[in-house]
């Protein structure tokens, strides 16, 4: 392919219009419901913090799956990805905003969790392994310094392939060696950093709780969010060019074929999670799913086993429903849904003994995700949509354009 059909290309392949439309849109969905829920934490502060949490946790682990499935992507190589390329690194450079959006919960540890309380650490009738975990590991200053370390690590992953991503677009012939090196390095980092984040903000809610396997399925579950994510932002953007020219049913098969693979992984680590600590019966292990089997959480656990996992496991072995984005978004789009309702399900249990629903929990996801939607379209509207010079994209392009 000649320069001059690069660069007419280039032009040829930015997002169209409607990107902008929907970022405007998100970006007013997000101040409004900002302001809805600033103004809940004076009117309902007993469910501000645990709803800004499950949000949080939420589309921070949107934002983390972009980049792990990215990662994924630069290790394997292959056709399914390169079309959804620069929508997962979009989703990863959403972190800096991730960033400062935890700065409410780490101001107010208290609220959310008993052993930042002073007046608990002081009842002579608290536990002495909860008064020395809260001396050693789970303190201020502890949450604060990894939560920076974690950030600096993923926020420093994200930067580097992006911006190599930038350079690869303007020289071409480059070499993707520091593509994978990265790739293969990070993703084990970011595995380690993920599952002590999660100890931290989520398994430290129930602070004598302890699971080992806890981290993976927060990976297996952010991983399905960033694919479900992905069909549903390919499918908007097939309608018109550039992506109605190179998306086909074959990337759109290949994307349900990994929703089917991670829907198993899921199901598989929390059914193990389940079983082993079942089998043991130890009273440091159970009240975990304890609290998560009575006070009406039990039927949250169970519309999750059904509608995350039985239901699209049935559906996703369909051969056809794979292969056209029509009808694997919808799909899609429900498991999305869900992945919302099952970090709910992780957080307040832990906080709420009895099913507790709030009208945060709405504006909090729907303010935090305006934004993130917003963010995310400004970075996909920087660039073309597909990643000029590389291999996979020469060879689509040199296709598309004989």
């Amino acid at each position: 392919m000649t320069t001059a059909a690069i660069k007419m290309t280039k032009s040829d392949l930015m997002a169209p219009p409607v990107a902008q439309s929907i970022q405007t849109r998100s970006l007013f969905i997000g101040l409004v419901g900002a302001l809805a829920s600033v103004a809940g934490v004076f009117i309902a502060p007993e469910s501000f913090f645990s709803a800004y949490l499950s949000g949080y946790m939420f589309w921070l682990g949107l934002s983390l799956g972009c980049m792990a499935i990215l990662m994924l992507h630069h290790l394997v190589g292959g056709a399914w990805s390169i079309v959804i390329r620069r929508i997962l690194e979009s989703g990863m450079m959403t972190l800096p905003m991730m960033f400062f959006l935890f700065i409410p919960i780490l101001l107010h540890l208290p609220q959310l969790y008993f052993w930042a309380r002073p007046e608990v650490l002081a009842d002579p009738k608290t536990d002495p392994k909860i008064i020395e975990i809260a001396h050693s590991y789970l303190n201020f200053h502890g949450i604060l310094e990894r939560y920076i370390l974690y950030f600096v690590i993923w926020i420093g992953m994200a930067y580097f392939l992006n911006r190599w991503s930038t350079e690869q677009d303007s020289i071409a012939g480059q070499s993707t060696l520091r593509f994978r090196a990265l790739s293969g390095l990070g993703l084990v980092i970011y595995s380690l950093s993920i599952s002590f984040a999660v100890i931290d903000w989520v398994m430290s809610l129930q602070a004598r709780w302890i699971s080992t396997i806890y981290g993976l399925i927060f990976i297996a579950g952010e991983a399905l969010s960033a694919l479900c994510f992905c069909v549903v932002i390919e499918t908007i953007l097939s309608k018109r060019k550039p992506m109605s020219d190179y998306l086909t049913d074959t990337e759109v098969h290949d994307h349900g074929k990994l929703i089917l693979a991670f829907v198993m992984v899921w199901t598989y680590f929390n059914f193990s999670q389940w079983l082993i600590i079942w089998a043991g019966n130890l009273p440091d292990e159970i009240p975990w799913f304890v609290r998560r089997m009575n006070g009406g959480w039990g039927e949250v656990g169970m519309f999750l086993a059904v509608f995350q996992f039985a239901v699209p496991f049935a559906l996703l072995l369909s051969r056809q429903l794979k292969r056209k984005a029509r009808t694997l978004v919808r799909l899609a789009s429900w498991i999305f849904l869900m992945r919302m309702i099952d970090i709910y399900w992780h957080v307040e249990p832990a906080l709420h003994p009895t099913f507790h629903v709030s009208w945060l929990h709405f504006t909090i996801l729907a303010g935090m995700g305006g934004l993130w939607m917003a963010y995310f379209f400004h970075n996909l509207r920087s660039r073309p949509l597909l990643p000029i010079n590389a291999p996979q994209t020469l060879r689509l392009l040199g296709s598309g354009h004989e």
